[in-house]
C-alpha cells in the first residue's frame, strides 16, 4: 500500500464548506435577503423587518457582513446622524444561490414528513430477535 504525501485538511476537503460557513451563519441570510429584496435600509428598518433578531446581534452581524464585503454602510453626518446599509455587489452575487435555495424550499414538506416518519419509527418498540 502506498502512502500519500499530500494530505488535505478536513476543512478544505469540501470546497463549499467555507462558503457555507460564511454565507449561512445565523442571521446572515435574513439580513442579505432583506437588503436585496427591499434595498437600502436604516438600522431600525432592518430591525422591523427581521423581528426576531436583537439589536445587539443585528449590530454584530452587520459589522461582520460589512467586514466580509457583503454589506456597505453609509454614514450621513446630519443632525441626527443617519446610517444606511445596502447589499454590495459581492452580496448581490449570491442572488442566484439564494434563488436556487428558494426553489428547493418546496421540499421542506418532504423534510417535515421524513422527520415525522423517523420520529414515529423511533416510538415503536423494537422486538428482540
Amino acid at each position: 500500500m502506498t502512502e500519500t504525501t499530500s494530505h488535505v485538511p478536513p476543512e478544505l476537503a469540501c470546497p463549499i464548506a467555507p462558503v457555507v460557513d460564511l454565507v449561512f451563519s445565523r442571521w446572515t441570510t435574513p439580513i442579505l435577503w432583506t437588503l436585496n429584496e427591499f434595498g437600502r435600509q436604516r438600522f431600525s428598518e432592518l430591525e422591523r423587518r427581521i423581528t426576531t433578531i436583537t439589536p445587539k446581534v443585528l449590530t454584530q452581524r452587520l459589522r461582520q457582513l460589512e467586514r466580509d464585503g457583503f454589506v456597505v454602510r453609509t454614514y450621513h453626518p446630519e443632525v441626527p446622524p443617519r446610517v444606511e446599509y445596502e447589499i454590495s455587489a459581492l452580496g448581490r452575487s449570491l442572488a442566484p444561490l439564494f434563488a436556487t435555495l428558494a426553489e428547493w424550499s418546496v421540499n421542506l414538506d418532504k423534510v417535515d414528513q421524513a422527520r415525522q416518519d423517523y420520529d414515529a419509527r423511533d416510538r415503536v418498540p423494537h422486538r428482540r430477535t
